[in-house]
């Protein structure tokens, strides 16, 4: 097939980006979309001109480490699905495909369509370790959990920290992204120690990192690849209530752990 690719050229966060148009023969239907700018770089390097830079690693859909938007859309028109399983049968002949890195001022430019998203790593920080002695290993059903509950922490680990949920957000908040790494451990009982303070730092640390608040638009859920639900947004807000309750000066009691 041939494809008309509309690109974002940005040498760095400090320059001016715009859009550059390239023209693209003999894609095949099987390629993955990474696969096809393959095609394209190798092209553009052939006549001496500059590589579209993105980002990839493990191209199976796990890292998060790809990501960028597709004609509007968060990695592209598959639900479901990162911009790396995407395959070019998604597409029809004679496409024109517009492509943008993430568009939030807490995920500076670094190139093309590479982005620095290491706010999300100072979130995770900010969570912290969780106190509990470790010993020896344990046998497997030693901490006893119910059903329901590891399937929803389960779930909520999925979250491969890739940012569709902030490139789809009109605020471009990182609510789904917090909530998840916040409801994973919250739903375990060993994530039960600093539960609530791990909660108010993380979400402080997001709003300090320049991430807009959640107005429950829920764009978010649907631009997520491992299909995150708004209930972890609502168990993080819950939390973070719950935090300021139990630490304000004016209550005097701690419910560490409770």
């Amino acid at each position: 097939m041939k494809l008309t690719l509309e690109i974002w050229r940005q040498a760095n966060k400090s320059a001016a980006g715009a859009f550059e148009t390239y023209s693209l023969e003999g894609v095949s239907e099987h390629m993955s979309f990474l696969e096809m700018l393959d095609v394209l770089n190798e092209k553009l390097t052939s006549e001496g001109k500059e590589p579209v830079a993105f980002e990839h690693d493990c191209r199976e859909g796990i890292c998060g480490a790809c990501g960028f938007v597709i004609n509007g859309r968060p990695h592209g028109p598959q639900p479901k699905t990162t911009v790396c399983q995407l395959h070019m049968r998604s597409f029809k002949d004679g496409d024109r495909l517009v492509l943008e890195p993430w568009r939030a001022a807490a995920f500076p430019v670094i190139k093309d369509l590479v982005v620095d998203r290491s706010a999300f790593d100072r979130i995770i920080q900010k969570g912290g370790f969780i106190s509990v002695n470790t010993g020896s290993p344990q046998d497997a059903n030693a901490i006893l959990v119910a059903k329901n509950e590891s399937d929803k922490a389960m779930d909520a680990a999925a979250c491969i920290g890739c940012g569709a949920c902030v490139a789809s957000c009109p605020n471009a908040s990182a609510s789904l992204f917090t909530g998840a790494k916040i409801s994973h451990l919250a739903l375990l009982p060993q994530g039960q120690p600093e539960r609530w303070k791990r909660a108010e730092a993380m979400l402080e640390q997001h709003d300090l990192e320049g991430f807009g608040p959640c107005s429950q638009h829920g764009e978010c859920e649907a631009a997520c690849p491992k299909g995150i639900t708004l209930s972890n947004i609502a168990r993080m807000n819950g939390d973070y209530l719950f935090s300021q309750l139990a630490y304000s000066p004016r209550v005097g009691a701690s419910t560490e752990g409770g």
